[in-house]
């Protein structure tokens, strides 16, 4: 394993909503605080990345010992499927072998110490509970989950294993804002062909610049069609933060080779 050049305390960003329920941890936790170097300094928690893999795997037990998790119960950190921009709401009591990570954007458990999440660098992580039922949900939501409705598919799943969406909480943690987010004009005819309404998630300095999406914007209204109980938003842009979050679109623009993935995640205490 590669020595790290520094090491920090774990130091996620909370919703004030999801700290203040009984039984639950969460985090959004930040870049900071891991043992990954270069491009992936520190937290990088993506095994999808170019990464060490055993560096990657530090990292993720860290995040599980630091929510109190059962690191082992929770596969050596956090419970994490393989996300592909999909509407799939898995509910998972036991880790699943990294080899075969089930499909899905959405992971449901009602398992005290297991620790669930998911991972980001740029989409909008949502992370959810209702602590009077022990049922928590973590769902990543791409611009393409937000549209075709990630978040309508996890509330649902909750619902199955016993919560109520007027007890759910909710918050969406680290994405990119809308002042980063140029899409071009195919982008913003996908969404105007489901709903000419959701114009409203478009803005332009004048007619003649190409449009910006309000993705945090977007996953809100996602969870006010749920009628989920109370929502939070963190409203912190992953692009422009570069010491704090991980950025696939700021990777781009910067022309690296990769870039790291940061995860939010939440347990059943």
């Amino acid at each position: 394993m590669k020595k790290a050049t520094s090491i920090m305390t774990l130091k996620p960003a909370e919703a004030q909503n999801l700290a203040g329920l009984s039984g639950i941890r969460h985090g959004f936790f930040t870049r900071r605080g891991g043992v990954s170097t270069g491009l992936y300094d520190s937290l990088n928690c993506g095994l999808g990345s170019d990464d060490d893999t055993a560096l990657v795997l530090e990292n993720r037990r860290r995040i599980g010992v630091s929510l109190g998790g059962d690191v082992e119960r929770s596969g050596g950190g956090v419970v994490t499927l393989y996300q592909e921009h999909g509407t799939t709401a898995l509910t998972i009591s036991s880790p699943p072998s990294r080899d075969a990570l089930p499909r899905a954007d959405a992971i449901v458990s009602t398992t005290p110490g297991l620790v669930v999440g998911v991972l980001t660098a740029d989409c909008a992580p949502v992370l959810m509970a209702d602590a009077e039922a022990g049922v928590v949900a973590a769902a990543h939501a791409g611009w393409r989950g937000a549209l075709y409705d990630v978040v309508g598919s996890a509330v649902r799943e909750m619902e199955r294993q016993g919560a109520k969406r007027e007890r759910i909480t909710a918050a969406v943690g680290p994405c990119i804002a809308q002042a980063a987010y140029e899409v071009g004009p195919e982008f913003e005819a996908t969404f105007l062909e489901r709903d000419p309404l959701y114009a409203a998630f478009f803005s332009r300095k004048t007619p003649r610049d190409r449009p910006h999406f309000d993705l945090p914007g977007f996953v809100i209204k996602r969870l006010e069609e749920a009628g989920v109980g109370g929502i939070e938003d963190l409203a912190l842009c992953t692009c422009e933060n570069e010491s704090l979050f991980f950025s696939y679109r700021r990777k781009t623009h910067l022309g690296e080779v990769d870039y790291g993935r940061q995860i939010s995640a939440i347990v059943v205490a």
